[in-house]
């Protein structure tokens, strides 16, 4: 149990933050503040949009304050009034100084990675295109540089050889619910021992910068195992991409491909191949197997789908 005395603000905007918000309120513990991101517009229609995080706050009658600058004067005062003793943030921007040192017990932050590796934006998706077969999730004090602070927990949990991103963020999300309310109740109780990152490895340290659109492009030179782990690892979002020829019309289009399987079915040309699971893709040695894609402007579909008005020899890879 940790006291009702013991107070805790709580940092973060997507859903993944909202599970680990949740079980520290469903545990009993005193949030005396939840910081998100200001309303914006979002979608065609540019309607104004909470965070899920706010959305979670205001349902459960909770103090939300969404600062646009984090320096500033009167959010820092409002900050300094609620009399913390820890800061828990999860998916949120990078805090000044003046913020992450201000509560006696610290600021600690929970990262989907076994830090010291894949720190940065993305380590759930660069994990799994790195063919990692475990990764896990971190908590660690907030230090100046990003995700380098001392590490008080680590948990880890293997890596499914066809999982995607989405699947395992939603398995990381459980796990850091669980590790970040073990890690809060450990402080709480003065039990916390905090271990330097560089202690944790003796190899070099693999990073997850934030991916951008022209990284998702599909290289059709890779070998199959490369390709099935980069495409599971973009799944379904951003989205591994990549351009295709249709030979009957002379047209070239752009494809999203989702859910691959692999294959020992050895390549013979550059088109495209039905089989009973899925679409056949070519790689630099074996094909790779697609049971969803999406077309340029189109929406989602399966591979049966697709191949309803496609034939797969009208296409072929560029």
């Amino acid at each position: 149990m940790i006291s009702k005395e013991f107070k805790i603000v709580f940092m973060g905007t997507p859903d993944f933050a909202v599970h680990i918000l949740a079980k520290l309120v469903n545990e009993s513990c005193n949030i005396v503040g939840v910081i998100t991101a200001p309303d914006k517009p979002a979608g065609r229609g540019q309607l104004i949009q909470k965070s899920a995080v706010k959305q979670f706050a205001e349902a459960h009658q909770l103090n939300t304050l969404q600062p646009t600058n984090l320096k500033d004067e009167n959010f820092i005062a409002e900050l300094q009034a609620l009399h913390a003793d820890l800061f828990v943030v999860v998916a949120f921007r990078m805090l000044p100084e003046v913020v992450w040192s201000m509560p006696p017990k610290g600021t600690i932050n929970l990262h989907a990675s076994l830090l010291p590796n894949y720190r940065g934006a993305a380590p759930i998706n660069w994990a799994i295109i790195n063919g990692e077969k475990e990764t896990g999730v971190t908590t660690f004090f907030i230090e100046k540089e990003i995700d380098t602070g001392k590490v008080i927990e680590r948990k880890a949990i293997a890596i499914g050889e066809n999982e995607t991103v989405g699947e395992l963020h939603d398995r990381l999300m459980e796990l850091g619910a669980e590790v970040s309310y073990s890690t809060v109740l450990k402080i709480a109780n003065n039990e916390a021992t905090a271990i330097d990152q560089l202690q944790l490895t003796h190899e070099g340290i693999k990073n997850a910068p934030k991916i951008f659109k022209n990284d998702c492009e599909i290289d059709w030179k890779e070998s199959m195992e490369k390709t099935h782990d980069f495409i599971r690892g973009l799944s379904p979002y951003p989205a591994a991409w990549c351009k295709l020829t249709n030979t009957l019309k002379g047209e070239v289009k752009s494809f999203k491909l989702f859910d691959p399987l692999k294959t020992n079915t050895p390549v013979t040309g550059n088109q495209l191949v039905r089989n009973s699971d899925g679409i056949l893709f070519p790689c630099n040695d074996f094909y790779i197997c697609i049971r969803e894609l999406q077309l340029e402007g189109k929406r989602k579909m399966t591979f049966k789908e697709f191949l309803a008005g496609n034939p797969c020899e009208e296409w072929e890879i560029c």
